[in-house]
């Protein structure tokens, strides 16, 4: 029987979960899971995946991520295929390193990503004594990471509580760039007109948590162009240490 397709689309968010085939350790050093992390932090940027959370315990892991300009699907493809090609290599092993397709659940996000953000990162102290099976490390790290996850969700959720929608989003750029609000708006390819789009697809992006379909649909431009914006945005941001708030 042919296999379900997995339900995606930019902006969804997915609660994954791998497993070593018949429950056997698909990390056996911290020197695996760096090289799991460090391929995973290579992806991430690359797709504008957002990760909220992650976990990875001997025989599993957990992963938080919100869909951006590539499939989930393709970037674990991407992620497992070549984590398993070094780990068989590292460890003189052939077959398969994991479970059958990874688990993938569709989650609400207003409703719950900050438990499930809390759940993920706590979830490698539910067993017990850990010895080599921790991977968050002893209690003052896994608070340290618990407020920083916080802190970004805060961030994120904070302002729309605030009423920071997209216009607030052009207003605040037209301030910053000092422009009207209509060049901001404008399809014009002056470069300072560039910048303010860039800006604006960040902060719409990132920071309010708007698909790359909602903001292509307000100014009327495609999905792919306003990946590419979103990432020039985020130089500019960092270049200029500017905020969405002022």
């Amino acid at each position: 029987m042919p296999r379900k397709s997995r339900i995606d689309a930019p902006g969804a968010l997915h609660h994954i979960i791998i497993r070593g085939i018949e429950r056997k350790k698909i990390f056996r050093s911290d020197y695996d899971r760096s090289n799991f992390v460090g391929r995973l932090a290579e992806l991430v940027p690359e797709t504008q995946t957002e990760c909220f959370a992650w976990a990875l315990i001997a025989n599993h892991a957990h992963l938080l991520f919100r869909t951006g300009s590539v499939p989930v699907s393709r970037l674990m493809s991407r992620l497992l295929t070549g984590y398993a090609g070094w780990f068989n290599k590292k460890y003189h092993r052939h077959g398969q390193l994991f479970q059958n397709r990874y688990k993938s659940i569709l989650c609400q996000e207003d409703a719950y990503l900050k438990e499930l953000v809390r759940y993920i990162h706590l979830n490698p102290l539910r067993g017990g004594p850990l010895g080599d099976e921790r991977i968050l490390g002893d209690s003052d790290f896994v608070e340290k990471v618990l407020k920083f996850a916080q802190e970004l969700l805060e961030e994120k959720y904070g302002l729309k509580k605030r009423g920071y929608d997209f216009d607030k989003a052009v207003e605040r750029v037209s301030e910053l760039m000092d422009m009207d609000v209509s060049q901001v708006l404008a399809f014009d390819k002056a470069p300072k007109t560039v910048q303010a789009r860039a800006l604006l697809c960040f902060f719409a992006h990132r920071k309010l948590g708007m698909t790359t379909i909602e903001i292509a649909g307000r100014l009327k431009i495609s999905q792919s162009v306003v990946s590419r914006l979103s990432r020039k945005g985020e130089i500019i941001e960092r270049e200029k240490s500017i905020k969405l708030i002022g």
